[in-house]
């Protein structure tokens, strides 16, 4: 049980513009080969029993949409192509939450302004916590804190309370790393770690190996892909529609090579 949530939620947070970061329930090297599969530079990590990913730049911003939307478009994919939960953590200058993806239930989170003030469904937490495994009586209190109005509690300060209780779960972040603070600060911490690797996304067909491994990375950009693009089109949410689409179409086109100009 978290012995210090309370001074957790009251630390004041320095003014971030965005920063987002991703727990998923597996070891790194289960969450490596599908991390790839988003596409992006990211910093891979430890967290306790989880796995900690922390974008490298703000892609949202290129993308043009929302950090939540992109977020929890990136949550889904992982989750749909995996047998565990991904946990994605999001702020902004106006608002902060997060997004809990799980196979292909509807992912469920929780939204906060930045001044702190509750913008979620109460129920939305109770499923978290269910999800999760949590206590539904100790940990509840800690989370149900959470939806009610605080003073001085900002945004920052809601998630940094957030992962207190998450410790209950078996997520431990990096020292010195908070939810809330800028991204440049999230990677600095990450990057200075000892058992920090580096996802650059999926390589050209030649970059490594021979046809078995490029076969196999083309049926995961399949296999997350559809799944990924379907979510997308029945919520209507652009950002992890076009992920599963992306995913899809590469991973297609991949196979389509592999067939026509098959490797000795």
């Amino acid at each position: 049980m978290p012995t210090d949530e309370s001074k957790a939620v009251s630390r004041p947070a320095s003014a971030p513009s965005s920063g987002a970061l991703l727990l998923c329930r597996a070891a790194l090297d289960a969450v490596t080969p599908l991390a790839a599969l988003l596409r992006q530079r990211m910093l891979l990590t430890e967290a306790g029993e989880w796995s900690l990913l922390v974008p490298e730049g703000t892609p949202w911003l290129r993308a043009g949409e929302p950090v939540d939307r992109v977020l929890t478009g990136w949550a889904t994919a992982l989750a749909v192509g995996s047998a565990w939960p991904v946990l994605a953590l999001w702020w902004d200058a106006d608002r902060a939450g997060f997004t809990l993806a799980a196979g292909f239930r509807r992912p469920v989170g929780y939204v906060w302004l930045a001044d702190g003030t509750p913008a979620g469904e109460t129920e939305a937490m109770h499923t978290f916590a269910a999800r999760l495994g949590l206590d539904p009586v100790l940990d509840m209190q800690y989370l149900d804190r959470l939806t009610t109005p605080d003073p001085a509690a900002d945004a920052g300060a809601r998630l940094r309370g957030l992962t207190a209780v998450l410790t209950r779960a078996g997520v431990a972040l990096p020292e010195d790393l908070a939810p809330g603070e800028p991204g440049q600060r999230l990677c600095e911490v990450v990057g200075a770690g000892a058992c920090v690797r580096h996802v650059e996304g999926v390589a050209g067909s030649g970059a490594e190996g021979g046809l078995p491994r490029a076969h196999r990375l083309a049926l995961a950009e399949v296999a997350v892909g559809l799944p990924a693009a379907a979510w997308g089109m029945r919520r209507r949410s652009v950002g992890w529609a076009a992920v599963g689409a992306l995913l899809t179409v590469h991973g297609a086109l991949e196979l389509s090579y592999e067939t026509v100009f098959p490797r000795d």
